[in-house]
């Protein structure tokens, strides 16, 4: 990763035996066992059969650093920690496990490996992830010390070298050798096998992002003396070398004797501190390597060891990554980082990154599809370009949906909610989702998974209701939850034609005793295993004990319901048209059958109403203001929890509610009231500076906010003169992204009135190139040039000068080589009422006498 930032649980914990199965319950294909190799095509393959590789999965922490310290301080055992995470990990398909290991708390500072307890937890983490059958790759050296978010504590060599240092200090070089003999030789303290002999740690990336320049030949001679160090135990498994992180000198490493090259992939940054929104599929759309038709490179095999749809919760982008990591000639791909079960509630784990089976759904869901993609398409295959390549294969992405999914003769998965029809529902083995589909209808926001052990007997797991409520990638704490667990009688309805539709429902688990028959494919369920059969069928060959698919029937791990009480998310509009109704819909968590939600709404310093909200789904309420209410002004109102004759008001949670002569709290929703043809704010410098990006594009660009002449709060665009020796910038340098299709929702009577924008800025140097550009829901762009003088003024653009242009992809990408900029094949008119990304970009300017600036007050439709 570029940047380093950073209960008690209801669950079985099991025994690992492996029994034989029924042959009813066989598992599907696994993988190839044994040793892999590198042919002269640069190929990984399994030395077994001589198959191609395809692996993909996570990067997983807990035995070192922040997670170690974290899962500690929740007072559950680290080892219990790592059963249950590596659990779900089988259940969302993993079949790839890589880490960064923590040198600096396993060696001295000379690299003499330590037998300590973290690793002895790498140890027991190795075991459990060989029992379920996922493949391994370990970077041992991490170069890093173990503090973030925290103080350092580490002891080994990385405490007292650098990342330069690594590489040009004898000492450092000779420590990483000492340390890298001691690794593989290391005897795994459960499996009582080597590292270098263990046939599931199939490979070894020396080490992780390490940092280089020029000259060149220091690297590759470093470089091979690290794989020296590592055949010289006797290893013969291939080694695997970063070379995106250092692109200016990325032919030493070509240069260099490895058998592999690494790289990563960030396509929008990291660390935004709140949730990106919009449309970024275009910016996962391809991974072009520049060198990517050099002999050096295309005789080497390919690894993505991280790779993450930073501060993005949507789950789409996962599945796009995988088809490009296939398209550029990838082997193994691994997410950056799937977090521990004991503190994914709060986020802590890299507060950037959030994936967690049980806390994130739909995205970990988007995980098993994205193996199935990475294991399906094709090394090389090629594809068109965004949107063309939205359905591929067995395989649809939908941003508009929200919505990945697979649908294949025999398995069927989905992200949300889908009409979609299953291909062969017939023939259906496996299905898993979030939501409702044509076989599967449920009410519940948790993850679900069937899977046929024999004709009409299948096993279905539901885990517990996850409730988002709070923007997971703001500013983390442990005593700040993001994501609420509740345990909940949730229905559901299957549709599979083996069951029928009077099947019978037995709990699997420890603990479950539930025991139903269905009416009409109906039952109610709690989180748990449960063992389905139809009608007259016999189930006697399925119990608890039995294995299936690296799992035993009755294993079952999840979250205990979180100790929180009702909770509130919601998010005013920014504004509402006076005459019309307004709709109003928060999250809110619970609410137990006999309780009542009710909105008051009150016109500052008008009328008050009491409104009832109805559910409309699964801890969605709503509500409909009337128009009479909302005449010019201001709405405010509350969201009141009625439990019998106790009250609850949000927000704030507080006792009582707002028509109590003693409700004493001043907290309320608020949203102003304004005449159709008020200019819309699209962006205000004043109120919006946690919810945008404005970061540099090039190097010496950045942003700043500062005060105008009336006291007014603007959004100021830097740009700096090069530093000696840098090559003066090109292209876009610096620039402002806003999402805004909240508010345009909220002003959908006023779209036909809105003819201009109006940007209320100015420039330090004359004639800055810059321009104003709207994307829409498809990720198209239309742009329009925008002219600034030295003096803050209204400039006023019609909407008819917005052209089709590229969509600028910023936050930046990293890996840098990447895309920057991205055009669809076709450009339909602009329709206002898709548009939903404000991006004001500034070219690359010539600064000579200090640095030059933007500085932008407002953005508006008029």
């Amino acid at each position: 990763m570029r940047f380093r930032f950073a209960f008690l649980l209801i669950a079985t914990l099991f025994s690992h035996s492996i029994v034989p199965l029924p042959a009813a319950a066989q598992a599907d294909a696994k993988l190839p066992s044994g040793d892999v190799f590198v042919d002269k095509q640069g190929v990984l393959r399994w030395q077994k059969g001589k198959q191609e590789v395809a692996l993909f999965g996570v990067n997983y922490t807990t035995p070192f650093a922040y997670s170690y310290r974290a899962v500690q301080k929740m007072g559950v055992p680290h080892e219990q920690a790592i059963a249950q995470d590596v659990y779900h990990l089988s259940r969302m398909g993993v079949d790839a496990f890589r880490v960064h290991v923590w040198d600096v708390e396993i060696t001295d500072t000379t690299g003499n490996l330590q037998d300590n307890e973290h690793l002895r937890l790498l140890d027991y983490l190795v075991n459990q992830l060989k029992q379920r059958s996922i493949k391994i790759i370990l970077t041992p050296i991490a170069y890093w010390n173990n503090g973030y978010p925290e103080k350092d504590t580490g002891t080994g060599f990385s405490s007292i070298f650098s990342k330069t240092q690594a590489y040009t200090n004898p000492r450092a070089i000779a420590a990483q050798e000492r340390y890298l003999t001691q690794f593989l030789n290391h005897r795994n303290a459960y499996t009582k096998l080597l590292n270098r002999e263990d046939p599931d740690i199939i490979a070894f990336e020396v080490c992780n992002e390490p940092r280089y320049n020029k000259p060149e030949p220091p690297i590759t001679s470093f470089a091979n003396r690290m794989v020296a160090a590592i055949r010289a135990t006797g290893c013969r498994k291939p080694v695997f070398y970063n070379v995106s992180e250092n692109p200016d000198v990325y032919e030493a490493i070509l240069n260099a004797k490895v058998d592999g090259l690494t790289y990563q992939w960030y396509p929008q940054g990291l660390v935004g501190n709140h949730s990106l929104r919009g449309n970024f599929l275009p910016y996962v759309d391809q991974y072009p390597i520049p060198y990517r038709t050099d002999k050096r490179f295309t005789s080497r095999a390919k690894m993505v060891y991280e790779f993450e749809s930073a501060d993005i919760i949507q789950p789409v982008m996962y599945p796009f990554m995988a088809r490009s990591f296939r398209e550029a000639g990838f082997q193994w791909a691994t997410q950056f980082a799937y977090d521990p079960l004991p503190i994914a509630h709060v986020n802590t784990e890299y507060q950037t990154h959030y994936l967690n089976l049980a806390y994130t759904p739909a995205k970990a869901i988007s995980t098993l599809i994205a193996g199935k993609v990475f294991r399906t398409v094709k090394r090389g295959q090629q594809f068109p370009r965004y949107p063309q390549d939205s359905v591929f294969g067995a395989f649809r992405v939908s941003y508009r949906q929200q919505l990945s999914e697979m649908n294949t003769a025999d398995e069927f998965y989905y992200t949300a909610n889908t009409s979609t029809t299953p291909k062969q529902a017939g023939k259906l083995r496996h299905v898993a989702g979030v939501g409702s589909s044509k076989v599967v209808t449920y009410g519940g926001t948790g993850a679900y998974f069937l899977d046929r052990l024999a004709p009409g007997v299948w096993r279905l797991e539901v885990l517990p209701d996850a409730v988002a409520i709070r923007d997971p990638f703001e500013k983390a704490s442990l005593s700040k939850p993001v994501t609420q667990i509740l345990w909940n009688e949730q229905p559901l309805q299957v549709s599979l034609p083996d069951l029928g539709r009077t099947f019978s429902l037995k709990g699997l688990n420890e603990g479950n005793t539930a025991q139903a028959t269905a009416a009409d494919g109906r039952a109610t369920v709690r989180p748990g295993v449960y063992l389905l059969a139809a009608a007259g069928k016999s189930t006697t060959a399925f119990t608890a004990q039995t294995t299936y698919n690296h799992i035993k029937l009755g294993e079952f791990v999840a979250p205990a319901p979180s100790q929180l009480g009702p909770q509130v998310r919601h998010t005013p509009a920014v504004q509402t048209t006076a005459g019309q109704p307004l709709r109003v819909s928060a999250t809110l968590t619970g609410v137990a059958p006999g309780d009542s939600v009710f909105l008051v709404a009150q016109h500052y310093y008008g009328r008050t109403r009491t409104l009832p909200m109805s559910t409309a789904r699964y801890a969605t309420v709503e509500a409909t203001v009337p128009a009479d209410l909302l005449y010019p002004g201001e709405l405010r109102y509350w969201i009141v929890l009625r439990k019998g004759t106790q009250a609850t008001t949000f927000p704030g949670g507080f006792a009582g509610q707002p028509r109590d002569w003693d409700y004493a709290h001043a907290e309320h929703y608020a949203v102003p009231i304004v005449a159709a043809g008020t200019p819309l704010p699209l962006f205000q410098a004043s109120r919006d500076q946690e919810q945008i990006e404005a970061r540099g594009v090039s190097q010496n660009s950045w942003s700043d906010y500062v005060t105008t002449g009336t006291g007014a709060l603007a959004l100021r665009l830097v740009q700096g003169p090069p530093r000696e020796g840098q090559p003066a910038a090109t292209g876009p340098a610096s620039s402002l992204r806003a999402y805004f299709g909240d508010r345009l929702a909220s002003r959908a009577s006023d779209l036909a009135g809105f003819t201009e924008v109006v940007v209320r800025a100015r420039a330090a140097q004359p004639g800055a190139a810059l321009k104003v550009t709207l994307a829409t829901k498809d990720a198209v762009a239309y742009a329009a040039p925008l002219a600034l003088t030295a003096e803050m003024q209204d400039v006023r653009i019609p909407l008819s000068a917005f052209q089709p242009e590229a969509l600028l992809l910023v936050p930046r990408p990293y890996p840098g080589f990447l895309p920057l900029l991205f055009k669809p094949a076709t450009t339909p008119s602009l329709k206002l009422a898709d548009a939903e990304v404000l991006q004001v970009v500034w070219d690359a300017a010539t600064p000579t006498n200090g640095p030059l600036s933007v500085d932008i007050e407002s953005v508006l439709l008029r």
